[in-house]
């Protein structure tokens, strides 16, 4: 039976119909704010039986019966907006001293004043109380959390088949979309903010969903978008450089992983083939640990066959030393580790491995390792790799069984980590016959200078290998390495263009790689969104491609 594409989920339903609501006084207990008058002290004059149905901090989307969240920014203050959340329907303010004193006198229509919460970190507090406004959801879920820098969104596609294989209904949270119970939302965050999240919690409860899997990104964690959902099972893929913009290290960005496995998961699971991993699971001696490349460890894959077709025959060794096989449509190694600790977890949960591994045989991931194809005889794939190691995964598994040139066309986002953008560079030129450097998101940055630190990168290798002894295959190698090539690195800004200049380089038996915004169906340049789709665009160029050949 052919697939059935989900219908889309109007984003007001992403509110539960009925919600379960929470007095004033329940919600100041969480905050850890002075209680409300009839609980053992005023503020401003509010019955502590107040009930709150909703919460927001976008006062925009304020509601009756909603709290505001007036938030400190870091442009302006969220009191700022509290009068319009207040005309909106908002019944209470949580905010910080410095937003009390703002919000003074701030009333209704009718002149009656709101009830205001005061704590010295709002945000902190946000999803504790968001989740007492809903009811705890997530306590009625089994709720599993991915995190990492890499393989967080493949682990939940494929978790996701594997929870529903005993026809348990799931949902799924994460970078390219939001699914509850097969209806799909797009997603503006991996992680939404602790408000929209916990909502989105209770509209799984209220539509039957009973387990999730979700994506768990390092800013949620170290912003406490996801304070107050209980996991199940927190789960670790890997670190890399990433997102050093805001970490400032590795450390930083480390330690900000390792919040969900501090009190905040049941079980943990954890991917143990980087030092990374290795770390995090000596630091929590019950954690369940997978290797993807047959290390020691619980679980690890003892035996994978890639096919011509890209599909990989994988045999997992679990505990006490059973085994499980699965046929997966991903390429690439990384794929057989994510889909390791997807079942992991499955087992961590009491199911049954093999019927989630047979589950997830079918699964792909719109804009990971993406094959786009209209007839030409090469290979064509968009991903999403925007970081160092992502793309050099990548590039390997494209690499293997490849006879003809690896074409890459790579960029770098703007305000983001900078320091990443010669490294992607370098790593491409690594590998790829031809580097085609082009525009990525560049945001409010100037697109030439991010454009010339990858080349820097990429032509940097390339003259550093320059005159390398090529092998002649007595090594045991394939005839030329690529890292004894020069790598050709040509700059395109357009990326439509880009993409249109690498099809056309390609020759049979090529492969063509488009890598950096995978699912993403727009381009910020100068803070502006214009439509744009790799998949698309490529999609369009093979086909004038084909077009062409036929005239």
């Amino acid at each position: 039976m052919p697939a059935v594409a989900p219908s889309v989920l109007p984003a007001p339903s992403l509110r539960p119909r009925h919600p379960v609501g929470a007095t004033l006084a329940v919600i100041a207990n969480r905050a850890g704010a002075e209680p409300p008058a009839g609980a053992g002290g005023p503020v401003q004059g509010a019955p502590a039986d107040l009930r709150i149905t909703g919460i927001t901090h976008r006062a925009q989307q304020s509601r009756p019966g909603d709290m505001f969240a007036a938030l400190p920014g870091s442009q302006a203050h969220g009191s700022s907006f509290a009068r319009d959340a207040v005309r909106a329907g908002a019944v209470a303010i949580l905010t910080d001293p410095a937003g009390a004193v703002a919000l003074h006198g701030v009333a209704t229509d009718r002149g009656v004043r709101v009830p205001v919460l005061v704590v010295d970190r709002p945000r902190a507090v946000l999803g504790a109380v968001a989740s007492a406004v809903y009811g705890d959801p997530s306590r009625q879920l089994t709720v599993v959390g991915i995190t990492g820098t890499s393989g967080k969104t493949t682990t939940c596609y494929l978790l996701d088949a594997a929870l529903a294989a005993d026809g348990s209904t799931t949902g799924l949270i994460g970078t390219v979309e939001t699914r509850i119970a097969g209806e799909v939302a797009p997603s503006a965050l991996t992680t939404p903010e602790a408000p929209d999240l916990q909502a989105l919690f209770a509209v799984m409860v209220e539509r039957g969903v009973r387990a999730v899997a979700m994506e768990a990104s390092s800013h949620a964690l170290a912003l406490g978008r996801v304070a107050g959902t209980s996991y199940a099972v927190g789960a670790f893929t890997n670190l890399s450089q990433d997102h050093l913009d805001f970490h400032h290290d590795m450390r930083q960005y480390f330690e900000a992983k390792s919040l969900l496995f501090d009190g905040r998961a049941a079980r943990h699971v954890i991917m143990v083939d980087d030092p990374w991993g290795e770390r995090l699971a000596s630091a929590h001696p019950g954690a369940i640990t997978v290797s993807g490349v047959g290390g020691p460890a619980d679980w690890a894959a003892i035996h994978v066959t890639p096919g011509p077709d890209g599909r990989q025959h994988v045999t997992l060794r679990g505990p006490s030393g059973r085994l499980v096989t699965l046929d997966l449509a991903l390429p690439g190694a990384f794929n057989v580790a994510n889909a390791a600790l997807a079942l992991a977890c499955v087992d961590v949960l009491g199911r049954d491995v093999q019927q989630a591994a047979d589950a997830m045989a079918a699964v792909s991931v719109p804009g990971r390792m993406e094959r786009v194809s209209a007839g030409q005889e090469f290979l064509a794939v968009v991903d999403y790799a925007h970081k160092p190691a992502a793309l050099a995964a990548v590039l390997d598994a494209i690499s293997v069984g490849l006879t003809g040139r690896l074409i890459v066309l790579i960029g770098a986002g703007g305000e983001r980590d900078a320091g990443k953008r010669p490294v992607m560079g370098a790593e491409a030129a690594r590998r790829a016959d031809l580097v085609i450097v082009t525009d990525d998101n560049p945001r409010s940055e100037d697109p030439a200078r991010i454009r010339a630190e990858v080349i820097a990168g990429a032509r940097g290798f390339a003259n550093s290998t320059a005159g390398a002894d090529a092998t002649d295959g007595t090594d045991g190698t394939a005839g030329t390495s690529r890292a004894a090539r020069e790598s050709e690195v040509l700059e395109i800004p357009d990326r439509r263009a880009a993409i249109r200049a690498a099809v056309h380089a390609a020759r049979a038996g090529d492969a063509v790689v488009i890598a950096g915004k995978g699912h993403e169906r727009g381009q910020n340049v100068g803070g502006v969104v214009h439509s744009f789709s790799d998949r698309d665009e490529l999609t369009a160029a093979l086909t004038e491609l084909i077009a062409g050949a036929g005239a």
